[in-house]
């Protein structure tokens, strides 16, 4: 049994979704460049509800490492090209909690124009639109290894998307779950931290793979491929992890291993 950790979402209500509405998938940056099966991942999963998707090719950018880093006249330039795609569209989903924050939570304080918040407060990370608004739990997928999962800051904290990850872990099939000691600690990316002070990152990253090695997992999950490729990438020059794999959660949920 997973542990269930409980949270509210960020001062955001969920609508209803009615049934052959369109769904614009948003594809963030790092996904669209590095980790294309994780927004496919999230497309098929869509898909299986009988959802219309649609991938509005104007998107970029959502603008996030520009106000990370203080840009904020570049940031907004980002966030303006992102509700100009995605206006036309009620519900915005992605495979990116981090990414889906920033739209969120954001939008609001980086641009003043009521429009650009309003658009941004549509934007749905695919777990907690899945659980939290179709009210899916099981998507039928069969994944029989030992697997341990980080949940990154923004989707832990600014989002509070906890529960929608672990009640979808639960029910696939043959899934081992294997609890992450200190699970809530950041992994140390960042984003444009791990840049501006890479041994700091470092050292915490190095803890985070300390911690997934001692769960015993075969397999680290998470809801964003940022955080993933952080620790990954340790993990490789690590030889008590070379082992172990890094997939996005939604990599598992589609899955039908036997």
């Amino acid at each position: 049994m997973i542990k269930q950790i409980r949270r509210s979402p960020a001062a955001w209500e969920y609508p209803k979704y009615e049934p052959g509405e369109q769904v614009a998938l948003f594809v963030p940056c790092y996904v669209d460049q590095f980790f294309p099966e994780a927004a496919e991942a999230t497309a098929e999963l869509l898909r299986r509800q009988d959802i219309p998707v649609v991938f509005p090719e104007k998107q970029t950018c959502c603008g996030q490492p520009a106000f990370n880093s203080g840009y904020w006249d570049e940031a907004r330039k980002v966030v303006r090209q992102f509700c100009d795609a995605f206006e036309p569209y009620r519900w915005i989903v992605g495979p990116s909690g981090s990414c889906t924050c920033m739209a969120r939570v954001f939008f609001g304080q980086v641009d003043p124009d009521p429009r650009i918040a309003e658009i941004g407060n549509r934007t749905c990370e695919i777990t907690e639109f899945l659980v939290n608004v179709l009210g899916v739990t099981d998507t039928g997928a069969s994944y029989p290894h030992k697997v341990t999962m980080h949940i990154g800051c923004h989707t832990r904290r600014e989002l509070g998307v906890v529960d929608p990850c672990h009640k979808l872990l639960e029910s696939v099939r043959g899934l081992e779950y294997c609890p992450l000691p200190d699970m809530e600690e950041c992994c140390g990316f960042g984003g444009t931290f791990s840049v501006k002070m890479p041994g700091t990152s470092l050292s915490m990253g190095r803890t985070k793979v300390d911690n997934v090695v001692a769960s015993g997992a075969d397999v680290l999950v998470s809801p964003d491929s940022s955080c993933l490729m952080h620790i990954d990438g340790i993990m490789r020059r690590d030889p008590r992890a070379k082992h172990i794999q890094s997939k996005h959660i939604v990599e598992i949920l589609v899955a039908n291993e036997k």
